[in-house]
């Protein structure tokens, strides 16, 4: 528990300092603090009376509400004063994740202001107004034509006129009217070419893959029943680990190698896939904390968001979901106890829906209502794919959800979204315990995504459809098995 806490506490710092570090000059260490808070009363709470002693509700909800209310108050108390709106901010924030230090616009000058003028037919987007920020040149107007072709066009003959000195971002404000917005790219003043052109570290992802093998052989063999004494006698029975980690591995790294070629199609610089090894320990037995990719450039449009967005979820679930149910029919019966649950691998209560259905399917009649699995190390690995495929589909911020929604409904309904998911996992994690660090940690995770360079041309109607289905599919995976349907199959 205290590992989760510092494990909890690292994240949260991080989250914070990118997220409201610029925008307010209330310490960062306060605003931590005051989100840690729920954390550090509930661990409190936990150490003291022993962890099957349940949690008061005044201790779960005061906490819960006040700490939000106040972790808001103290950022908008420390806002420094500018003129510059809440559309300006995001449209400047869009080169954030490709410079550490977002750079200071050069001013123009007024031949070079009557050029920028050129760059927009009226025909396309009538100009109405140019404002100058700090961070972007915020052009206002009527659009006069498809958001596509606008931005198609203005983007094009900015950089016939500038170059490559703009980022050309194209949103929508808050009056619901499009606006661009020049940003200073950041490749010219902060990135050498070098690693523009160059940003993965082969040598390094191989080193991370290497290890994270290991570890996850490590973590296979224990869950296939072998002691660490087992292992030191004879070192050759590791290889009884390797199921598990190949299964596991094959699962989350193509979850990113789908994200990395998505990106690549889209001309999006990004990393190869890093591993995290993990040595496997009692509270943490899997081996690996899973895989990762950066993008180093911004996301062209939200069709781009969306494909590289779904990519990893849907090639990591198509894994995923073979391996589960061979696992399963290579999976032994066992009876079902208090301790069974949908985390207890060794006896697996299969109350949620698509593994209550999958474990029918392979186990047909053997499995009852009495039943618990013991599952086989290849099935845990693809039951820990379809757990990591749900929490990626979470529409919550810049995970993959989010990044779908954000496409599919624009960035402030996406982040409506955000906030009416997290509240439904909170209320889950009621009903099914093990969801409730899940919870915890979505409401660490800022639910406005980044945007896009053009955020406001819409998906096609093919894309769409394809964005309810994920987002149904991580409803049956994560859903309770209501109660009629498991009367028909138990």
């Amino acid at each position: 528990m205290i590992f989760w806490l510092l494990l909890l506490g690292l994240f949260t710092y991080v989250i914070v300092q990118r997220s409201v570090a610029n925008v307010t000059r209330t310490p960062v260490w306060i605003l931590w603090l005051v989100m840690m808070t729920p954390a550090f009363v509930w661990t409190g709470w936990v150490l003291l009376n022993g962890e099957n002693a349940p949690i008061p509700p005044v201790l779960v909800l005061i906490p819960f509400v006040v700490c939000p209310i106040l972790y808001w108050f103290l950022i908008q108390w420390g806002r420094p004063p500018q003129s510059a709106s809440s559309e300006n901010q995001a449209a400047a924030n869009t080169a954030a994740p490709v410079a550490e230090k977002r750079p200071v616009l050069r001013p123009i000058d007024k031949q070079e202001e009557s050029t920028l003028q050129t760059c927009f037919p009226w025909t396309v987007y009538y100009l109405q107004n140019i404002e100058y920020r700090p961070q972007a040149l915020i052009c206002r107007g009527q659009l006069r034509t498809s958001p596509e072709v606008a931005y198609k066009t203005v983007r094009e003959n900015v950089e016939n006129y500038f170059g490559d000195r703009f980022l050309v971002v194209f949103q929508e404000g808050l009056n619901g009217k499009p606006f661009f917005a020049l940003v200073p790219n950041p490749h010219l003043q902060t990135i050498s070419k070098a690693n523009v052109e160059a940003p993965s570290r082969p040598g390094l992802a191989i080193a991370l893959l290497l290890a994270t093998l290991f570890t996850t052989t490590l973590a296979g063999a224990a869950i296939a029943g072998l002691s660490k004494d087992d292992l030191s006698v004879e070192l050759s029975r590791l290889a009884t680990g390797l199921p598990y980690a190949i299964a596991l591995m094959a699962i989350l790294g193509v979850h990113e190698l789908a994200h990395y070629l998505a990106a690549r199609s889209y001309k999006i610089k990004a990393t190869l896939p890093y591993f995290i090894p993990v040595p496997p320990a009692p509270f943490f037995p899997f081996g690996t904390f899973g895989a990762f990719i950066q993008m180093r450039s911004p996301v062209p449009s939200r069709k781009a968001l969306f494909d590289v967005g779904l990519a990893g979820p849907l090639a990591g679930f198509v894994i995923a979901l073979p391996l589960l149910i061979w696992g399963l029919h290579h999976s032994t019966l066992t009876p079902i106890t208090n301790e069974s649950g949908i985390l207890n691998f060794a006896s697996l209560k299969p109350s949620l829906l698509l593994p209550a259905l999958l474990g029918k399917l392979t186990l047909g009649s053997q499995l009852t209502a009495d039943s618990a699995i013991k599952l086989h190390p290849v099935a845990v690995a693809g039951y820990l794919g379809m757990i990591v495929t749900a929490i990626n589909l979470t529409p919550v911020g810049q995970l993959d959800g989010g990044h779908i929604v954000h496409a599919m409904f624009g960035q402030r309904i996406g982040a409506v979204i955000g906030q009416i998911a997290r509240l439904l996992v909170l209320a889950l994690a009621f009903v099914q315990q093990e969801f409730l660090l899940w919870a915890i940690l979505l409401f660490f995770i800022p639910v406005v995504d980044e945007p896009a360079l053009n955020d406001v041309s819409e998906l096609d109607n093919k894309r769409d459809l394809l964005g309810l289905l994920s987002l149904g599919l991580l409803v049956i995976i994560i859903l309770p098995a209501p109660h009629v349907i498991t009367q028909v199959l138990f």
